[in-house]
């Protein structure tokens, strides 16, 4: 069997289009992976292996017969908030167990027509509202560098998958962090889009102003692999814009060079609740871009309040119009915690969302002037490691918060204002869970992330490492 912890989504593409691997051979040995683990892990919520031995066989007939993909032979999971052809998609929740949809989201149809064999819908935080993939309806998906720990939300099933070697790219949704936290605690990149960069259709909303489809996969290459079939305007979804071409991310000469870039690393905030080992291992990160030529600008950095209280107000509200006829039905299957947080959103007024989105605005204008010293901002992801499944709080900075601000307090800004950001790994803590890197961009602007991001990890070795007791082809 093909070992899919030792290689990436572009290398099986390479090898399935050149006829030295089947991807009828790839897409066993992830279901052979998805069978031994996955019991334990709970990275999926449905499997789909006659779809993907199926996709799998058209993708080795055309390419016998002279065709070629982009992403030929790679297993895909897929988050199962959105609409997959004839499968299942129950956004977490027995409120929409038997919704089986006629069609594929828009993402999801552009992947697989490029190749990818659909593997299974991957387990999230119920109706996407949450952060850590803990789910009464089917089970906690578990970290699998530690699995007594979260994941990360509410796409924490796709990164499970990822890490694991279950499946090479995987599509999530992040309104408020929800592709960049699970990338970050479990150790694979994933990248939050510019709004209106990829399409939403056959996504089910949480918060229509917000939400976001982007790729998750092991490397920042593979990241805008998956991006540059998934992107582009899609007239099902009005906010999507034709957008600026995506240059590979690769150096021609894979040198890695970084000169010319200015990379804005704050002050305060991003490292006020960074535990020790998080903060120490984003600085050497930054090092090592600064290695690659890159120039270190430090600047101050407003905190998250503004961010905070406008990402609420319109989340809230938008969440409880979309969901509304769901949450006022009694008994039928929604878990009490969604339920209530969406009626709490029926209670906001019209003056307290426009509110929120005239906090945006400014929130906006603030981080476009801010970005005028440097072109991509170096956080930490979060500033804590994965927590144990169960906790609600977490220490940081000498006291206990809660870890809706720990963990989303980092990501949910950029959300607001629409600009992509990438997590990437870039270190362990000294109890082996792993540390992510957050590089924000202007918007529009995901090319020089992805820059950044692969020439980081060429240079580093975060990513060779494979979570104990997932290495080798047969496990």
């Amino acid at each position: 069997m093909i070992d899919l912890t030792q290689t990436n989504a572009r290398e099986v593409a390479r090898r399935v289009n050149a006829g030295e691997w089947k991807a009828v051979e790839v897409a066993r040995s992830a279901l052979g992976r998805i069978e031994v683990h996955d019991d334990r892990l709970r990275a999926f919520i449905t499997v789909t292996a006659e779809q993907a031995l199926a996709d799998a066989e058209a993708v080795d007939r055309a390419v016998e017969a002279g065709r070629s993909f982009p992403m030929a032979g790679v297993p895909l999971a897929v988050k199962d908030g959105f609409w997959t052809e004839g499968v299942r998609t129950t956004n977490g929740s027995n409120a929409l167990l038997d919704f089986v949809p006629g069609a594929d989201a828009e993402a999801v149809a552009r992947l697989r027509k490029a190749g990818c064999l659909l593997v299974g819908k991957t387990l999230m935080h119920e109706y996407a509202y949450g952060f850590t993939s803990q789910n009464p309806h089917f089970g906690d998906a578990r970290n699998p560098w530690d699995p007594s720990r979260v994941p990360g939300g509410s796409t924490g099933g796709g990164a499970v998958a990822l890490a694991a070697g279950m499946a090479l790219a995987a599509v999530g949704g992040d309104t408020g962090g929800s592709v960049r936290q699970p990338s970050a605690l479990c150790g694979v990149v994933g990248l939050k889009v510019t709004y209106g960069r990829v399409s939403r259709h056959g996504g089910i909303p949480l918060s229509w102003s917000m939400d976001t489809v982007g790729p998750m996969a092991r490397t920042a290459e593979d990241a805008a692999l998956m991006l540059s079939v998934m992107a582009g305007a899609d007239p099902k979804d009005p906010a999507t814009l034709p957008a600026p071409a995506l240059p590979d991310p690769i150096a021609a000469d894979g040198s890695g060079d970084l000169r010319g870039l200015r990379i804005g690393v704050p002050t305060g905030f991003f490292f006020d609740l960074a535990g020790p080992e998080v903060a120490a291992s984003v600085r050497d990160a930054v090092e090592v871009v600064r290695g690659l030529g890159a120039t270190i600008v430090e600047v101050p950095f407003p905190g998250p309040e503004l961010a905070r209280a406008a990402h609420r107000a319109i989340i809230f509200a938008e969440a409880a119009a979309a969901h509304e006829s769901t949450a006022r039905t009694p008994a039928n299957g929604l878990s009490d915690e969604v339920r209530n947080l969406l009626l709490a959103g029926l209670f906001l007024t019209g003056k307290q969302y426009l509110d929120g989105q005239r906090v945006r605005r400014v929130v906006i204008d603030q981080y476009r002037e801010l970005w005028r010293s440097f072109d991509v901002l170096a956080t930490p992801t979060s500033p804590i490691v994965a927590t144990p499944i169960g906790e609600q709080e977490a220490e940081a900075a000498g006291q206990k918060r809660p870890l809706v601000q720990l963990y989303l307090d980092h990501t949910l800004p950029f959300n607001l204002t629409g600009q992509p950001a990438l997590s990437v790994p870039c270190g362990f803590s000294s109890s082996g869970l792993p540390i992510g890197l957050q590089l924000v961009g202007r918007p529009w602007d995901e090319a020089t992330l992805l820059r950044v991001g692969a020439a980081y990890q060429a240079a580093t070795h975060w990513t060779d490492r494979v979570p104990p007791g997932l290495d080798g082809a047969g496990s």
